[in-house]
C-alpha cells in the first residue's frame, strides 16, 4: 500500500488561510516542507543525518513505533526561521508535492533495496521510509487540524 497518497488526499482540503495549531508555519510553508521531506525519500535531495551514528538505533526504533514526533521541533538543518517560498501559490506547491510523491514511489519500484539518507534518522530502506512519511505527514496534519491531534 502507498501510504502517503492518502495523505494528499486530505491535504486537497488545505487552504491558503488555514492557520496552524501551533507552530509559525502558513499552509504553503508546510506543504513545500513537506516536498523537502519527500525529495530526500525519492533521491533528489541528499543531505547528510545531524545525529551521530551511535544514536541511529534509538532513533529507528522511535520511528517505527507508535510515537508521534514532537510538536515545535526545530530541525537542525532547517532551523528556526521559516524557509522561503518557492512557488507561487498553496495550490502550485501542493501539485509539486503530487509530483515528488510519484517520483517517490517511482524511485523505489526501480531500487527496492535503496536506502537513502534521512537528516534525522540516518540511512532508512522503503519500509522505513514509509514510517517516517506516515508520521511526518500526519504530524503536519493535524498541526493544521486536518485530521485528529497528533498527541
Amino acid at each position: 500500500m502507498k501510504i502517503v497518497y492518502g495523505f494528499l488526499n486530505i491535504l486537497d482540503n488545505l487552504k491558503t488561510e488555514t492557520k496552524p495549531l501551533w507552530g509559525k508555519m502558513s499552509a504553503q510553508h508546510m506543504v513545500e516542507h513537506l516536498i523537502f521531506a519527500v525529495q530526500m525519500g525519492n533521491g533528489k535531495l541528499f543531505l547528510e543525518c545531524f545525529n551521530p551514528p551511535e544514536k541511529l538505533p534509538l532513533l529507528k526504533r522511535i520511528l517505527m513505533s507508535n510515537k508521534p514526533l514532537p510538536k515545535l521541533f526545530v530541525n537542525p538543518v532547517i532551523g528556526p526561521e521559516l524557509m522561503e517560498l518557492k512557488f507561487s501559490s498553496l495550490d502550485e506547491a501542493r501539485s509539486n508535492l503530487k509530483k515528488e510523491v510519484d517520483d517517490y514511489y517511482s524511485y523505489f519500484e526501480k531500487n527496492p533495496e535503496a536506502k537513502l539518507v534521512n537528516v534525522t534518522f540516518g540511512e532508512l530502506n522503503f519500509a522505513e521510509w514509509e514510517a517516517f512519511h506516515k508520521k511526518h505527514f500526519t504530524h503536519h496534519l493535524s498541526q493544521f487540524g486536518l485530521i485528529g491531534s497528533d498527541k
